[in-house]
């Protein structure tokens, strides 16, 4: 049977708005499915329908075959009898579900009982009601139809924050590896130039010192060798600080020197157990283990009031995981809620570059970070790309 229409509202009259005119917007009448195997309940829910004010197309299907082939067209909504010939309103609404379909789905039926309705609203349904109150159906429709477009904006609204989220990580990733990559640079530069042009003059110092008699002379020559000295081991530790070198040597010595150095500074106990020999590494994975190691070792010897650290390395299943633990006061609960508190979101985001991870669990017994990152077998050298030439910190 052909579409059924309702009342249409007469043509509104054009209005000016400024300078310009236009027609009033009005919405397209509504496209309803109707599954009814009675062309009398048909006319009179559509006669409802229509005596209240809705505007509307309703096409009635009455077969299984009908419903699957009118499915592929749009609609605002579908009401359904419940018992049809060879199936039955549910068998509808799982069709409907199994098509993906978020379409308001009212059931109108004779006789319903308790428990199908209960399994109906339990499926998906919007609404059902008894063919012999359809003077609920119009409210039903739209209240039913108003829902769908508040879940269908939500999950729009709920998408485009993901959208915006991953943007925002990808951003993050990106801007970790510029700087990364803007570290590597200088710290290259250093060591070509600056490294290079302390070197020399070191040499020239000690030429002039061995050819000096004047002892006032001698003395500041000595001064000045004294000072580039220590500018050089700034150089040294600002390469270091930009790009470890010692990661040349691997993750394993760099984190050896790293704790031993970390425990002779602040005195703290710390302690570095791994197991030998480790994998190959993926690229990017021992920068990204050795700096969540030290933004760790760092927070630590500010915050955690700790006697001992313990630094554990191991690979095993296919994952390189790295824990460090502190015995330290733990993490108070609005700690990680900071709005400056960007280190252990930055560990986040630089372990994300690598397909890795980050878990931080606290308590009275202290503070447990633990990076896992999964590994590629094959990856190549452990260090690869990793390090730039520079000298190993003393």
């Amino acid at each position: 049977m052909g579409p059924f229409r309702g009342q249409t509202p007469a043509p509104q009259p054009r209005r000016a708005l400024g300078d310009t005119e236009r027609m009033d917007a009005r919405p397209a009448p509504l496209r309803l499915l109707h599954l009814e195997d009675s062309e009398a309940d048909h006319a009179l829910a559509v006669a409802h329908l229509r005596r209240a004010g809705l505007d509307f197309a309703c096409e009635r299907v009455d077969t299984r075959q009908g419903f699957d082939a009118a499915l592929a067209a749009g609609w605002d909504a579908i009401l359904s009898d419940y018992n049809l010939p060879g199936f039955t309103g549910l068998d509808a609404l799982r069709r409907v579900r199994e098509r993906g379909l978020a379409l308001p789905f009212i059931l109108v039926s004779g006789e319903i009982g308790e428990d199908t309705a209960v399994e109906a609203m339990r499926h998906g349904a919007s609404d059902y009601l008894l063919k012999g109150n359809l003077a609920r159906l119009a409210p039903a429709l739209e209240h039913a139809i108003e829902a769908a477009r508040e879940r269908r904006e939500r999950l729009e609204a709920e998408h485009e924050l993901e959208r915006s989220r991953e943007q925002l990580r990808g951003l993050a990733r990106h801007l970790q590896a510029s700087i990364d990559s803007e570290r590597a640079a200088i710290a290259r530069e250093i060591h070509d130039d600056v490294g290079g042009a302390l070197t020399a003059l070191s040499f020239d110092l000690h030429w002039l010192r061995g050819r000096v008699a004047d002892a006032e002379q001698r003395a500041r020559i000595e001064t000045a060798q004294e000072t580039l000295a220590h500018a050089i081991e700034a150089s040294k530790r600002i390469m270091h600080n930009l790009r470890p070198a010692i990661l040349e040597q691997g993750l394993l010595p760099a984190l050896q020197w790293m704790v031993a150095n970390f425990a002779k500074r602040t005195g703290i106990d710390a302690r570095l157990h791994a197991v030998e020999p480790l994998p190959s590494l993926p690229a990017g994975v021992p920068l990204v283990a050795y700096r969540t190691a030290q933004e760790a070792l760092t927070n630590v010897a500010k915050h955690a009031q700790a006697t001992r650290v313990d630094v554990e390395l191991q690979a095993g299943a296919g994952v390189l995981s790295l824990e460090i633990s502190d015995n330290g006061r733990g993490l108070a609960a609005g700690d990680l809620e900071k709005a400056r508190s960007f280190g252990l979101r930055g560990l986040h985001e630089r372990a994300s570059t690598v397909g890795g991870w980050v878990d931080l669990s606290s308590g009275r017994g202290g503070t447990t970070l633990i990076l896992s990152v999964p590994l590629v077998p094959g990856a190549g050298d452990p260090c690869d790309n990793e390090a730039e030439p520079g000298a190993a910190p003393a």
